[in-house]
């Protein structure tokens, strides 16, 4: 059993700042390792992390 609320405003801020830090982390390694140039690899970066926060964050918050 739990012992916190999991659902409060703080909490949902932390996940997604976590998923927002993760899907950077890959879009922008991917685009470098592949050679593009930095511009190309912030977007990559901030696109993948849109999907990540809000596609899989967004299926979670539906499925309750």
């Amino acid at each position: 059993m739990k012992g916190y609320y999991e659902n409060c405003p703080y909490c949902r801020l932390m996940r997604s700042l976590a998923y927002t830090g993760v899907g950077m982390g890959i879009g922008s390694g991917t685009a470098y390792l592949l050679g593009a140039n930095q511009q190309d690899i912030y977007m990559s970066g901030i696109v993948v992390s849109a999907i990540i926060v809000f596609g899989i964050l967004g299926k979670k918050r539906s499925s309750r």
